[in-house]
């Protein structure tokens, strides 16, 4: 029944996934200036990842649990090693990308000569490759692989909560500012009122990314760390959090289509002609 289930989940959430992320790359590529950032060298990364994951991963995990009376065992194998890859990647894409919000906030005057675009597509590669290497442990040792899944979104999960806690404090600081600046002016300054409402959006923002990556990421930390330790395997129930983890590739496009404008308006136009093309 949990397969039965899980599988069900999955149907949409890879349709989801496929459709978001090829239409946010298609609306990059088609915007001549969207690719000239740093930051969309990111996000070019995690749609690409993310695209990968519901056209690979998913597929492969619906077959997995639907797939009876044969052996599966290279099929299960297939589906860990995808899932690792891609699934890390766009966990570690996540993670470079509030590093890169943070210090596009804290050092924002130096930060083009801090964050370059050559240095964005070499740390992006670098993770790739560290993510190729992660999901090839599993036909070394068990434990080590599992384990190291763990470690991994643990790292993951601690850095991007100091950036947003960092992103966080520093709008809130900056929002008292403005505050006290409104208080002792004489009339009240648009300009001020226009600074806050944008505040206030940054700390929203901030605080759904979080939530999001926390709970899409910790049930499988969880069930990582359990079959690191549990040598008869863990409930089948815990397949649930594969699911979660694929989720996260399905919200990610929505949530950064939300939070950029440009690349919002980019999304809708090619969304629009594609649309009409059929």
């Amino acid at each position: 029944m949990i397969d039965i289930i899980n599988s069900a989940l999955n149907v949409p959430l890879m349709l989801t996934s496929i459709i978001a992320n090829t239409v946010v790359l298609v609306a990059i590529l088609s915007t001549p200036s969207l690719r000239s950032s740093s930051a969309i060298v990111f996000l070019c990364s995690l749609a690409l990842s993310d695209l990968l994951v519901g056209f690979i991963v998913q597929p492969l995990s619906i077959a997995k649990e639907l797939v009876n009376h044969v052996d599966i065992s290279s099929l299960k194998r297939a589906t860990n090693i995808f899932a690792t890859f891609l699934g890390g990647v766009s966990l570690f894409t996540s993670t470079a990308i509030s590093v890169d919000r943070y210090l596009a906030l804290r050092h924002h005057m130096r930060y083009p000569i801090l964050v370059t675009t050559k240095r964005a597509i070499y740390t992006s590669t670098s993770l790739w490759i560290f993510c190729i290497l992660l999901s090839f442990i599993g036909f070394w040792n068990k434990t080590t692989y599992f384990g190291g899944i763990a470690a991994s979104i643990l790292i993951c999960v601690l850095i991007s909560s100091f950036s947003y806690g960092r992103i966080f404090s520093f709008v809130r600081k900056h929002r008292l500012q403005i505050q006290s600046q409104q208080q002792n002016a004489e009339s009240f300054n648009a300009e001020h009122h226009v600074r806050m409402k944008r505040l206030v959006k940054s700390v929203i923002n901030t605080f759904l990314f979080f939530i999001c990556m926390i709970a899409c990421y910790t049930p499988v930390l969880i069930s990582s760390v359990l079959d690191a330790v549990s040598s008869g395997g863990i409930s089948r129930s815990w397949i649930l959090a594969d699911t979660l983890a694929y989720m996260n590739s399905s919200i990610n496009p929505f949530l950064y289509c939300w939070r950029l404008r440009e690349l919002r308006g980019a999304f809708i136009k090619t969304l629009r002609k594609l649309s009409s093309c059929h």
